[in-house]
């Protein structure tokens, strides 16, 4: 029998306001939200964790967490969180109830899963949108991949470390990309680098390993890879990523799915009672 994957689901840019109250007068972001964590309920099998990459809230207040803990207390799958540019370090550490943060300072954090390490890495900077890593941040990073015995790591944070051509988002990536390039090359079992910020599914290399973006349960961020538009947005099908690990040759293998949210026609056998394809 083959070995069944350890999955991961990665949800992002929830951007919670306060109760009644829509994202850009537009969004109503906490609907979103319900109908994301019903989905993730009704996967079978369930993740084993579910990981949420940074901008939980919106302004932020100590309101809008309130109403995000009340919104996800329904979840059933074990959840861990890393900010956003949206998000305040104090109010999640007061709003999360178990002690998953450091006292101080950034939130990164380290979840083994079995044999896979889920590192959440805290790109955000305090007041400005585009993300950093700080020297803590990377030397604490450092430490858990040489001290892992090389097992394998799948790193999440915020903003991407590459550019995706939307122009305005560009300009608030992480901005030492190259430093944190160079430390990832030196580790081969890190296996994926997964970020959020874009609210569109994306994909490409990264210092020598793949790094994706994840899309948003709300609203996208519009494809202008032409600079013809003001920033902007738009209400496109609402998904999460589902990381599979496979175990396996050097390091293993991760894949990762796009899984929509909503209800859908299905599924359909391919084949009828007699064995023949329909």
């Amino acid at each position: 029998m083959p070995t069944k994957p350890i999955l991961i689901a990665q949800i992002s840019d929830l951007h919670i306001k306060a109760p009644g109250e829509l994202a850009y007068g537009k969004v109503d972001t906490a609907a979103a939200l319900t109908r994301c964590v019903a989905a993730l309920n009704a996967l079978a099998p369930r993740p084993d964790l579910v990981v949420i990459s940074g901008d939980l809230v919106d302004t932020p207040t100590e309101q809008e967490y309130a109403h995000l803990m009340r919104l996800l207390a329904p979840l059933e799958i074990p959840f861990v969180a890393v900010p956003g540019n949206h998000d305040s370090r104090e109010l999640m550490r007061t709003a999360f109830p178990q002690p998953a943060f450091p006292g101080e300072g950034p939130l990164n954090q380290l979840h083994p899963v079995a044999g896979l390490d889920v590192v959440l890495l805290d790109s955000s900077v305090p007041g400005q949108p585009h993300g950093e890593l700080d020297a803590d941040t990377l030397q604490w990073l450092e430490a858990v991949l040489s001290a892992s015995d090389q097992r394998p790591a799948l790193l999440f944070l915020h903003h991407p470390p590459f550019r995706t051509g939307i122009w305005h988002m560009d300009r608030q990536n992480l901005r030492n990309s190259a430093e944190f390039a160079l430390l990832v090359e030196r580790y081969p079992w890190v296996r994926l680098v997964a970020s959020g910020h874009v609210h569109r599914a994306t994909a490409t290399a990264f210092a020598g390993t793949v790094a994706t973006i994840c899309p948003a349960p709300n609203h996208a961020v519009a494809l202008d890879l032409g600079e013809l538009l003001e920033p902007s947005f738009r209400v496109e099908p609402p998904a999460f990523h589902l990381h599979a690990w496979f175990e396996g040759g050097a390091f293993g293998e991760v894949v990762t799915h796009l899984v929509p949210v909503g209800s859908f026609d299905g599924p359909h056998p391919f084949f009828g009672p007699d064995g023949r394809l329909l």
